[in-house]
């Protein structure tokens, strides 16, 4: 089997040594299930380090849970959540936002995968008006999707926009390492500062094996969670096998390591990309994602030496994304053939 690191996704990376050591720390003797453990309670005290000890934390096996049981805990089924079209909840998670919740998706078309003021008051209506669903949540992706990061001014206006009208803020942070990095600022302070309720907070895109955090920002949303995540069958007995990642992964520095490396490789890429003049870069490459035209005619034998995806295909347009394994080398070989190609 081929193990050539491609571009295709963060999550086709492999797991950080220092995690699967951590797993392999955790699994020496018994302890409580159910979250009742000691590697539990020491991964909330690292959540609380970093976002401060007002909040209330869940753990759940993957991202998708993360996302749909978070907005359910702020909705009911007459509630719409608004979100850009290229958001993960409107496009890969196969429509379980709305079949588990019952709330009505309002996508909303971005130039560059982020929600702005203008966009989201366009598409909010019908307070009060019963022949209307209730706008109740604005949730935007950091990084976003197209590998765009949110300033700590725009999530703070979008945040201040939903709390004036009786809305919440839910982020999608799969990736909000990588935008931590870019920003340059802790976790709290584009986050619960900045008017941030829900928060799914990944790691699996960048180093670790599976597990996903829910982090009521907003605590009074996080009352009934409980039960909400043992329906949603998100309840994992040997919870210490995902805790213990968060643990690793949030101490050391380890969670800013990964993530600065997987940027630096993605502007490195940029950077040997704009000097081939046929390939043209589409968005700003603020993560550890790179967007680009490519000429159509060599693409699929691109892919074959380094799979990726394309993003959208009546333009030629591909997604390239870098990983916390991603090595220099990869890049300059990865140039290479595509100069090749098209010579």
């Amino acid at each position: 089997m081929d193990n050539k690191r491609g571009f295709a996704s963060d999550n086709n990376s492999g797991v950080h040594p220092e995690i699967i050591k951590a797993m392999i720390d955790a699994n020496t003797g018994h302890t409580i299930g159910y979250g009742d453990d000691v590697f539990t309670q020491r991964a909330k005290d690292k959540f609380y380090e970093h976002f401060g000890n007002d909040i209330d934390i869940y753990f759940v096996f993957i991202g998708t849970a993360a996302n749909v049981l978070g907005l359910n805990a702020a909705t009911h089924s007459w509630n719409s959540v608004i979100c850009a079209d290229t958001a993960h909840i409107n496009v890969d998670e196969c429509g379980a936002p709305e079949k588990f919740n019952g709330f009505k998706l309002i996508s909303v078309k971005t130039p560059d995968g982020k929600l702005t003021l203008d966009l989201v008051e366009n598409n909010t209506g019908g307070f009060g008006f019963e022949h209307h669903s209730q706008p109740k949540i604005i949730s935007i992706t950091q990084s976003t999707e197209l590998g765009t990061v949110y300033s700590i001014d725009e999530i703070k206006t979008l945040a201040d926009f939903a709390h004036k009208n009786g809305m919440f803020l839910h982020m999608d942070g799969a990736r909000i390492a990588n935008a931590a990095v870019h920003l340059g600022c802790s976790f709290k302070e584009f986050t619960k500062d900045a008017g941030v309720d829900i928060l799914s907070f990944g790691g699996t895109k960048n180093g670790m094996m599976y597990g996903e955090a829910i982090l009521f920002l907003n605590k009074e949303l996080g009352q009934d969670f409980k039960y909400i995540r043992k329906q949603g069958m998100q309840l994992a007995s040997k919870m210490r096998f995902i805790s213990v990642q968060f643990e690793r992964y949030l101490s050391n520095n380890l969670w800013f390591e990964n993530a600065a490396h997987s940027n630096k490789m993605a502007q490195l890429l940029e950077s040997e990309i704009k000097k081939i003049p046929q390939v043209k870069i589409t968005q700003k490459v603020e993560s550890n994602g790179v967007f680009a035209i490519v000429p159509r005619s060599i693409i699929n034998d691109l892919k074959e030496e380094y799979f990726f995806y394309d993003w959208d295909e009546e333009r030629n347009e591909v997604r390239w994304m870098t990983s916390f394994d991603t090595k220099p080398e990869d890049i300059y070989n990865f140039v290479s053939l595509i100069k090749e190609k098209l010579n």
